[in-house]
């Protein structure tokens, strides 16, 4: 049993994205963290993003392609010097490719806490409908 516990609460690495892109900026990015709940009428996705704030956040939806990057500013004034650093600061980058059910016109996002909420509503002819039956 200690063994489970101990299992659920690891904490898990920052993964660095390993990709092909080039960076104009130097720097770590990252790939956030994300978990996807789908309902009949819309898909949520939550990113963890910790330390990003919501002026350095851009969400853009292009070619049916969403993207999610934001900054991670370091914490530190300028007249602290670091003692310890474990926190990792850097970008944040995440890209998913949206299918015709997605109603791309009325996403809603959210940040909170470090955590990055985004409705993607269905789009009115994919939600699932049942259809009465009468008899003649």
């Amino acid at each position: 049993m200690a063994d489970k516990e101990s299992r659920e609460i690891q904490v898990k690495e920052k993964q660095e994205v390993a990709g092909p892109a080039e960076q104009i900026k130097p720097g770590l990015v990252f790939i956030p963290d994300v978990d996807i709940f789908e309902t009949d009428k819309s898909i949520t996705l939550l990113a963890d993003m910790p330390g990003v704030k919501t002026k350095d956040l851009c969400i853009d939806l292009r070619d049916n392609i969403l993207t999610l990057s934001g900054d991670v500013a370091p914490f530190e004034g300028p007249d602290e010097n670091d003692v310890s650093i474990e926190y990792e600061i850097g970008k944040y980058h995440r890209q998913f490719t949206l299918s015709e059910v997605i109603d791309q016109g009325n996403i809603d996002a959210r940040l909170q806490d470090g955590v990055l909420r985004l409705t993607l509503p269905k789009v009115e002819k994919a939600a699932p409908k049942k259809i009465e039956v009468r008899a003649s």
